[in-house]
Parts: C-alpha cells; sequence; structure tokens
C-alpha cells in the first residue's frame, strides 16, 4: 500500500513537473524573440516567477511580464547607481544587511523612522536600486530575500505616507514577482495599526501572507523569526544578539564595487560579463493577519 500511494505520488509530481514546462514553453512563445536587456531580464528563473505569482496561469503571467518590461523600460532600474541615490542613503533607512539569513538569503533591513527626504520619486529610485543590489548578491541557489523592518523612532509624523507605501507594494508584487521570502515587521507601535488597516488593502494574497509581525513579548512570534534568522546574526533591534552599526561611508564604497558589477551584467560597462548571477534571475507570531483575497 504504501509503495503503491508512493509510486502515484511521484507520478502525479512529474505530471505536474511535464504541465509546468509546458507552460513555461507557452509563455516563452507568447512574449515571443527577445533582445539586449529584455533578453536577459527574461530567463527561465524569471519565467517561473511570473507564473508563480499568477498561479501558472499563462495568460495573466504574460501580461504581468509584458507590464514590467514596459515598467523596466521607462524606469531603467539597471541604470541607477549609487551616487545618484546616496542622498536617500545617508541615514541608513533602506540598506543591505551584512549577513543573511538561515537559507543564505540576502537581507534588507528598511527603518521607516529615519525617513529623512520628501521626494517620492528619489525615495522609490533609492528602493529600485537596493532592490536590484539584493538580487545581484543573492547566492546562486538562492532568488528570494528577506526583509526586516524596524519601528524604532517611528511615528506618524515620521511614517511613510500611504502613497509612498502604495507605491512600494507595487512595485516590489508587480515587478519583483517571488522576489520577497518574508517580511518581519517588528514591534510596531500601536499607532501603526490604523496605517496597516490602510495599507493592507493594496497587498496581494501571495505576498500578503509574507507579511509576519513580530512582538518581543509574544513568543509564538518570536520563535517564528528564529526559524528565518540566527541570534548571533540578528541584530539587537531585532531581538538578536548583534549589534547595528550603519557606516554611511562603508556602504557607500560597497555599493560603488557592486555598480561595476551591475554595470558588467547588463553589458553597460567597460566588459559584458552576462552570465554573472544568471541562474538567480537577473538573465517573502503574532502573526499578520489572515490573507485577502486577489481583486480582478
Amino acid at each position: 500500500m504504501f509503495r503503491w500511494k508512493n509510486s502515484s505520488q511521484t507520478e502525479q509530481e512529474h505530471k505536474e513537473a511535464a504541465l509546468r514546462e509546458a507552460k513555461m514553453k507557452e509563455l516563452k512563445t507568447l512574449i515571443g524573440q527577445l533582445s539586449g536587456r529584455n533578453s536577459l531580464y527574461c530567463s527561465d528563473a524569471c519565467l517561473k516567477r511570473y507564473l508563480e505569482a499568477r498561479n501558472w496561469n499563462v495568460g495573466k503571467a504574460k501580461k504581468m511580464l509584458e507590464e514590467t518590461l514596459k515598467w523596466r523600460s521607462s524606469f531603467k532600474p539597471e541604470e541607477i547607481r549609487w551616487n545618484e541615490v546616496s542622498g536617500e542613503g545617508e541615514t541608513g533607512k533602506v540598506y543591505k544587511a551584512g549577513f543573511h539569513d538561515r537559507h543564505g538569503r540576502t537581507v534588507l533591513i528598511l527603518r521607516p523612522g529615519l525617513q529623512n527626504t520628501k521626494s517620492l520619486e528619489n525615495q522609490m529610485k533609492h528602493l529600485v536600486y537596493l532592490i536590484e543590489n539584493a538580487i545581484l548578491n543573492l547566492p546562486e541557489d538562492q532568488e528570494q530575500m528577506s526583509w526586516l523592518i524596524d519601528f524604532t523612532g517611528w511615528s506618524m509624523s515620521t511614517s511613510v505616507p500611504i502613497k509612498s507605501a502604495r507605491e512600494t507594494i507595487n512595485i516590489l508584487q508587480n515587478h519583483y514577482p517571488e522576489r520577497l521570502a518574508v517580511a518581519f515587521l517588528y514591534n510596531p507601535p500601536r499607532l501603526f495599526e490604523a496605517f496597516w488597516k490602510i495599507v493592507k488593502y493594496f497587498i496581494d494574497a501571495k505576498t500578503f501572507v509574507k507579511v509576519k509581525f513580530v512582538y518581543p513579548k509574544n513568543s509564538e512570534s518570536v520563535e517564528l523569526m528564529s526559524t528565518f534568522f540566527d541570534e548571533e546574526n540578528l541584530p539587537t533591534e531585532f531581538g538578536g544578539k548583534a549589534l547595528l552599526q550603519y557606516n554611511y561611508e562603508e556602504f557607500s564604497k560597497q555599493m560603488n564595487q557592486d555598480d561595476v558589477k551591475t554595470a558588467n551584467f547588463w553589458g553597460l560597462g567597460h566588459s559584458n560579463n552576462n552570465q554573472l548571477h544568471a541562474s538567480n534571475g537577473f538573465s517573502g507570531a503574532e502573526i499578520a493577519p489572515e490573507p485577502i483575497q486577489n481583486h480582478p
């Protein structure tokens, strides 16, 4: 009986794999021949993420991907360099951490209480730059990043406006699908609840389930976070043992070095190392409330 069930399960898995492979080929055919940066962007791993984001509905995945390619041709995220957004990075309100989660994923730390500018355009440019950088620095066997959001110093006066939050969510879930592994919101103040009640309606179901609220006095949420992070690496601001230190000058040096890798990958530098990280797709308590459903 056990053998029969195991064989049946294996057969079903093979059928599902074959079906997904067929959907990948169908999507490739539908988007047609691509060139230049679009060709680099639309790797097999990339197409799989868009299909996954749309529950393997080829038509919806095609529409989503086409909208991203249109956005990328306008926003040009691969051309953004640190010197263009460094003013946004002075306080360390968003930056790539110097450690990985337990799965080896790149970690972005967000500290909304340290907001230092007013321009939504520049804020989004800074965020997109760091998302692209996080992807560039993913290990070869990883496609996703983790977010840690620190609410120290957060208040209604320093909070991200609804418009900014909505645009952040739009960019992340619509143009970087399946790039987020998890987002931990650590110890948000009670005032944040009113803000969240509005913001959560902009989040689709697949992204929503990746948002986790963590409160230091709630053992369940703390335990959940410990499954993703080693407390020896985790900063004290998130309940860990490591001291969090953001050094703007050192981080700037690191970003300037990474800018060379970015330029090389996209063929914008002196060399054209197009194979760089192709595998990760450059060619996701008091647990959060129940997931909301996608709207048509």
